[in-house]
This record gives C-alpha cells, structure tokens and sequence, in this order.
C-alpha cells in the first residue's frame, strides 16, 4: 500500500484491504486523478466494465473532450437518483429503511464482502473533506482506479485537497465504491448503505451514479454530523441580490426537489422585445407581460448544500450560511441551444480546467457542449444532464459567509382552474411567520414533472392524478439517516433562533390558472430586494384566503407598475373563483394534516406541537403569529 496513507488512522479492516491491494494510488494533484478518470491509454473513449459472475458488464463510458470528459451510463435508469436507494445498517435512531429490514439479513457479511473485494482491485483513495475546506470534516473515498471519474467528481465537489494539507487525521466519513454489487446483490437497483457511528459515517456507494453518493451522501454525512452537533446543513441556494439604487439582500431559497434552488441566482428571463413574460393563462392562451428597465444584480452564494454550521452564527438574530461545497452539480436540461446564458456556456466551454460532464454527448476531442443532452432509449433528452462545475468559474460568486436577510420557499403548482380544481392555488408572494415557514418545511411538497430523480410508481401515479407528495423535513430529509422529529426540532429552532429572517412563500409552475415558470419566484426576488430585505408594513399585508399561505400583499408595485392583484390572489381569477380555490385549499390542508401527525410525539419540541395543533384544528393565520412572531 502507498506509504502516503500512513498519516491516516483508518479502522482495521480498512487497512487490512488497503494492504492487501496490489495497487493504491493517492494522486497528488487533481491533473493526475483526471488523467486516471481517461483509463489506462488516456482515452479518447473508455469503458468502465466489470466483471459480473464471469460476464463483462460496462457501467459507464468516458470520452475525452478538448474541455473535459462526458461520462455516460448504458441504462436509463443510471441516469438519474433513485429516490429510495439509502439503506441504514447500523443501529442508531433511523427513521429510514434498514438494512436488514429491505433484504432480511445484516449487512457485515456484505461490507466484508465489499472490502475483500476492493482489496483485489487497483485503487484510487482521495482525501477530501465533508462540507468544503474551510469548515469541512476531513474524509476518505476509496474506489476502483478505473471509476476514477466518480473520485473526480466527488472531490470536485468538495474540493480539491492533499494528504499534507490535512496532516495526519482519523477521517469523519469513509466513501467506498463497488459498482459490480449492484447486480450481484441488489437486482440491479441503486443502493447506498449507511453504517454509523458516533465518530465515523461510512457509505457505501453499489453504483457510479454520483447523485446518490457522492453528492447527497456527503449531504447524509453533514446532516448525521448536524445532528450530533445541533445544527443544520440546509438543501438551499442563496444569492446576494444588488438593486440599481445599490441596496444589498441576501436571500435564501429552499423547496423540494424541482423548487427552484438554482433558479434563484438565475437571471430572469426576457423576450425578444425586452418585455418579461410573468406569465400564460392556459384557458385562454393569453400572455401577461411587464416592462422592467432595469433588474438587480445577483451574485451566488451558495447552490444547494447550504452549509449553517454553528461555527459561523453571531447570534444577532439573522443565520449565517457558507457554501457546503467547493462546486456544483449543475442540471443543464433548460439549457436546449447557444445563448440561452452566455456566461454559463463560457464557463463550460472554456474552462480553467477540464470539468466533468454527465448524460451529455461526447465526441472524442471536441469540444462537450452542454446543450447536446444525451436521448434516452425511447428518443427523448435525457432530462437530468449536469455539469460538474467550480465555484471559481462561476461569475460574480460570493466566496464569504452571508447573514440571510429572506427565506424564501419555492412550490411547484399544477394549474388551478374552475373545471379542474387543484392545489395550484399560492400566490406570488405570501408572508409567512416562522411558524407556517417551519410547517412547509416539514412538508416540503414535490410536485409533478419534477426532472431531477426518478419517482417510485405510487408516488408517480399519485402525482399524475393531482396528488401531493411530501419530500420532508427542510426538504433535505431524503438525504437524512436519522429521525424525522430530531430533525423538525433542530430546524425549528434555527427558524426561531433567526429572528430578524423574513419568511416567504413562492410558487412555480403555475398560479392558478396563469402558467409562470419561474418567473413569480424571479419577481418576488426582485420585489423583496427593492423593499430593501423584504421590509413589509403590516398594514400593507392582508390575510390569505387560506391560513397554510399566511399574508398576501395589498399590493405589488415594481419600477412605477402593479402586478395584476389576481396574482396576489388567485381566487379572483375569472378562471378560477372561490370555489375552485376553496376545493384546492382543502387539498392542501387535509394532506398537511396527514403528514404533519406521525411529528405529534413524545420528542417533539413543546412549540412544534403548539403549531401542528393549530393546523389540526384548522386554525388562523393570527394563531400562528401569535406563536412565532411577523418580522416584518
């Protein structure tokens, strides 16, 4: 085994695998973990294959590209997150599936069966640490030398660092990659086990999808350490917003999957005229465009892992965040053509250094444009492309930790209509008191036509006939390995912690009967910035028809023009009317009620059940206030 490995302190069957191998490779700069990702001959094409009872099986292939490398998966299904992959192994509070539980027998005998069988391959083992490198928890992935890529996206994402930087440390988390199990063991299916202790979390990635491990497993890793150290590791994205009178917000957009996260520092859409579509009544097809002169300036300041450690907090009654990670696995699939965000496209086009690029055509030693998506088996775009890119390339990034002036939480809406009565009933800015902020949280719906993780066939077929589905607790809990009220409890006390934070409530999708993208999230954006932090007179708020949605504007004016008050209150829509809205509302309410009851335990904290109580009796928004004060 290399000597390099020596300053770790690693458990005793680790290092007795290590040892065993023929061959460890600890690169020393990510150029050499690069040039491993290329295969042996250093490309132009490589085929990741392993043996699988005697038969070859190819699980991904990489393609060198003038600016990086495109990996692609055989199988559809490898394209994508499978949303119930995680398995717990240990015994530790878990409110997930345990090991023994799905497969009927503990896993030792599998984890040993996977440690002898890394020990029979050449390896690469990379340091890196969890939660990026200035508040990171120093780490270790081991994993095939020719699965080199998985190492390189999985350091990309936390960032690039060397045994020597570290200096000698016992590793927090341990990623280990063993690809062929997902046949031999698993039926093919993802699978990601956790095994933890209070000092070490091991996962143990059976496919070289990197969403399930490499991403959201270090996700795991940082919400089971959160957990231990009472804080929170938040699935959001924040962008500092600069308005042209020079005003400066930071907000922080939450949401479950397909909520908007990356859309919150994107740019907002215009057409060929200038003019920006807010939305498209889908009755009548009729288009609702405004004029702005002139939008605000957005500078990124985190993605999705929004790192909360109690390290950076002041306590002056505003959360501070920091990035979780070093870069971003970016998702691509709006992106269909040249131009659409120039900046972006630079970036991918004319790196500093080659990026990793998934479910995207390769040519070998062309360039990878991140608008050829690779089809899908039946013809279609893949809908789940992504880059892998560093905070560094991305324009205008805010590299400081932030105190959050704006909460905002994003909803994907079905269209709401007096024939078809949905949920799709939010307005386009709701505020809310920490309260209603922390019960969306426990919630977090997902909607439907959600590109980023494959849906199980309930949960499909629920969805598709106007359904709901809880992704939970601060929408981060399919990443969490622990109990659903430990974490409700931890997020509400950050929610009431930060008292000075204004909580808003925005959808996507839809508004009632007006299809709007993203742009009412754009717009809210643009609103809360110019209001200087969200400042709100309470006299300017007027209470929302449903009491889920708390307060809804009198009035929305930007740059000199109102925004049609219909979408404020959907209600009012022609197309939609009380009736349709109330029929929506009891939709919504009758399934906050059925998820919000398995959180009335003896471990919920005193003012969680105060609030749940509430909902369960169908409460006012003025009983909610009451509990957790309006910062307006």
């Amino acid at each position: 085994m290399s000597r390099s490995l020596d300053s770790v302190t690693l458990p005793a069957d680790v290092r007795a695998a290590l040892d065993a191998c023929a061959s460890v490779v600890v690169p020393s700069t990510r150029a050499e973990l690069y040039q491993l990702a290329l295969g042996p001959e250093g490309g132009p094409r490589f085929s990741v294959d392993y043996d699988v009872n005697g038969t070859p099986v190819t699980e991904a292939t990489v393609v060198r590209g003038k600016n990086g490398i495109a990996v692609n998966y055989p199988e559809d299904y490898m394209r994508r997150r499978d949303p119930d992959c995680m398995r717990v192994a240990d015994d530790l509070p878990t409110d997930k599936p345990r090991y023994r539980d799905v497969f009927g027998s503990e896993f030792a005998p599998v984890k040993a069966e996977t440690l002898e069988w890394l020990s029979q391959q050449e390896l690469a083992v990379v340091p890196f640490k969890a939660g990026g490198l200035t508040h990171g928890y120093p780490s270790l992935a081991i994993c095939p030398v020719n699965s080199a890529f998985f190492a390189l996206t999985l350091v990309d994402l936390q960032g690039w660092v060397t045994l020597d930087e570290i200096g000698p440390f016992t590793p927090r988390s341990i990623v280990y990659v063993a690809p062929p199990f997902r046949h031999t063991h698993f039926d093919g299916r993802q699978v990601v086990v956790h095994d933890r202790t209070d000092t070490l979390h091991e996962v143990f990635a059976y496919n070289l999808y990197p969403g399930p491990s490499a991403k959201k497993g270090v996700f795991s890793v940082l919400l089971d350490i959160g957990e231990h150290e009472g804080w929170v590791t938040a699935h959001a994205s924040s962008v500092r917003v600069t308005t042209p009178y020079e005003n400066e917000t930071v907000i922080m957009h939450e949401g479950a999957s397909g909520g908007g996260k990356s859309e919150m520092y994107q740019e907002m859409r215009r057409r060929e005229d200038g003019r920006i579509l807010l939305g498209t009544n889908v009755v009548s097809n009729e288009p609702y465009v405004i004029t702005l002169s002139e939008t605000s300036a957005l500078a990124p300041v985190t993605d999705d892992m929004t790192l909360c450690h109690k390290d950076l907090q002041r306590g002056d009654g505003k959360l501070v965040v920091a990035d979780a990670e070093d870069g971003w696995f970016v998702r691509v699939d709006n992106m269909l053509e040249y131009g659409q965000d120039v900046a972006f496209e630079r970036a991918c086009i004319h790196p500093d250094e080659p990026l990793v690029f998934f479910n995207i055509q390769g040519v070998p030693d062309a360039t990878v444009l991140p608008w050829e998506h690779t089809l899908d088996s039946n013809g279609k775009r893949c809908p789940n492309p992504r880059v892998v890119i560093p905070r560094s390339q991305i324009r205008n990034v805010v590299n400081e930790p932030s105190a959050v002036d704006v909460r905002t939480f994003g909803v994907r809406m079905p269209a709401c209509t007096r024939e078809t009565p949905s949920y799709g009933i939010m307005g386009m800015t709701h505020v809310v008191p920490p309260s209603l902020a922390w019960l969306w949280r426990l919630i977090a719906p997902r909607g439907d036509k959600n590109p980023s993780i494959g849906e199980s066939k309930a949960a499909t077929d629920k969805l598709a006939h106007g359904g709901m589905v809880a992704e939970g607790v601060g929408s981060y809990w399919p990443f969490s390995t622990g109990t659903k009220v430990a974490a409700a409890n931890l997020l509400l006390t950050q929610l009431v912690e930060a008292y000075r934070t204004r909580y808003v409530l925005t959808p996507n999708q839809h508004i009632g009967a007006y299809k709007v993208g993203f742009a009412a999230e754009w717009m809210t954006r643009e609103y809360l910035a110019r209001r200087g932090g969200g400042r709100i007179r309470e006299n300017e708020l007027v209470a929302a028809r449903c009491p889920l949605f708390g307060y809804t504007l009198k009035e929305m004016k930007i740059d000199g023009q109102l925004v049609r008050p219909t979408f404020l209150r959907p209600e009012q829509q022609s197309q939609v009317g009380e009736e349709a809205y109330d029929a929506g509302a009891k939709i919504l309410t009758d399934f906050f009620k059925s998820e919000l009851a398995q959180f009335l335990t003896d471990d919920l904290d005193p003012l969680g059940r105060k609030i749940i109580e509430v909902c369960m009796r169908d409460g006012s928004i003025e009983e909610y206030a009451e509990l957790t004060p309006l910062y307006i």
